[in-house]
């Protein structure tokens, strides 16, 4: 019998494998990953926030999987003993002008069913003393957790269903041949009965070597994190995130304490040289030149030319990012800031410049392609993983 086979060993591969196998007990299922480790890149790289449901448009399939996916997670990581820490989090305004868009968030939350509330003054010096805001809007559904850990647990349930994880192989292309569907690595020729490809930062070329046109190319972002000082990590009792932008993709500084007691300020977002380029010194001129080619990257940058030098801004000069830090908490000081890791975020981009705001699938046949997955991708991965499955597995 051949199996099914996924393409990938994040998070969002090893949810789809186990989906896979619920769906189907009696097909094996071959995940492929070209690191010697599982959950290297996105995955390994990102806030630990098990995010709530609260930004995401009213009925649609983000805001419902992240509202499903954050309750699921929850219970995995109880079933199988993660630890995760739901202190719940903040979201503040820092000025008049931005009340009005907490009450559109509180909106958009209860819709989306999120147990979202507005706090007192008060309230709000109770949870969180050191910060100085105009108001705040308390969502406390949010948590954090590491997903490395929980990547770990859906692996070891998939290998103790019966399936295989084999890390070091390169996927270079999937073909369909005489109705047979065929992975292509750089040292074998796998027969499988159907393919999900979760190539994350590289999904977009692996789409293209397996004849497809995806109509996005991905042009990755690194999302740089400093983090408080252990001595001063007392001002932030739990997640603090700043009214966002409606205009701009990402969620701006915010400040998360994560399950260690570490409260990291971030992420800001500048682009990445490499689609693996986790500092600003790692450079393939490759990735390079297929972002500066792309006519989709230019009209981006025009589109955000504004924003993306001050985010360069704060990746290059400290105290950039402290003053952005300190609009919600005044009381820090340069000082009190030191830098810590990074992630690099797969953006698939139009060619008109768009950036893809939602999750991105495109089927061929036996093969369903994972385009874009952006957060909340990690906290939604175990109904993502069973949407695809069903998807796939729908002739």
């Amino acid at each position: 019998m051949r199996p099914s086979v996924v393409i990938g060993a994040g998070i969002l591969g090893l949810a789809t494998a186990r989906a896979l196998q619920r769906l189907e007990p009696d097909r094996p299922v071959l995940v492929l990953e070209k690191e010697n480790r599982l959950a290297v890149h996105q995955t390994g790289h990102n806030s630990g926030v098990i995010h709530s449901g609260l930004y995401y448009k009213p009925g649609s399939l983000k805001a419902r999987l992240a509202v499903e996916g954050a309750a699921a997670l929850k219970e995995f990581c109880v079933e199988h003993g993660i630890p995760m820490d739901v202190p719940g989090k903040l979201v503040v305004a820092t000025r008049d002008a931005e009340l009005p868009q907490l009450d559109r968030l509180l909106d958009v939350g209860r819709q989306n069913g999120v147990p979202v509330r507005r706090l007192k003054p008060d309230e709000i010096t109770e949870r969180e003393p050191h910060l100085r805001v105009r108001g705040a809007l308390a969502v406390d559904s949010t948590g954090t957790v590491d997903y490395r850990l929980v990547a770990a647990a859906l692996a070891d349930g998939v290998r103790a269903a019966g399936g295989q994880i084999r890390t070091g192989v390169t996927v270079t292309s999937i073909e369909t041949v005489s109705g047979v569907t065929r992975v292509r690595t750089t040292d074998d020729v796998i027969e499988a009965d159907r393919v999900t490809a979760c190539a994350g930062l590289h999904s977009d070329r692996l789409a293209r070597a397996s004849g497809i046109e995806p109509g996005v190319r991905i042009v990755p972002f690194r999302g740089e994190y400093s983090e408080i000082v252990p001595a001063r990590a007392h001002l932030v009792k739990g997640l603090v995130y700043p009214v966002p932008d409606p205009a701009l993709p990402f969620l701006g500084i915010h400040l998360t304490r994560g399950i260690g007691g570490t409260v990291h300020i971030g992420p800001n977002a500048v682009p990445a040289l490499a689609r693996e380029g986790y500092r600003w010194t790692d450079v393939v001129p490759r990735d390079v030149w297929e972002s500066m080619s792309y006519p989709g990257a230019w009209k981006m940058a025009r589109q955000y030319a504004r924003t993306g030098v001050q985010e360069i801004a704060r990746s290059l000069v400290g105290r950039a990012l402290v003053r952005s830090a300190q609009q919600m908490l005044p009381e820090l000081r340069p000082a009190d800031v030191r830098r810590s890791g990074a992630g690099v975020r797969a953006q698939a981009v139009t060619r008109a410049g768009q950036l893809v705001d939602d999750f991105l699938f495109l089927r061929d046949g036996r093969t369903l392609h994972v385009l874009n997955a952006p957060s909340p991708a990690a906290t939604a991965c175990l109904p993502i993983g069973e949407h695809i499955a069903r998807e796939l597995c729908t002739e």
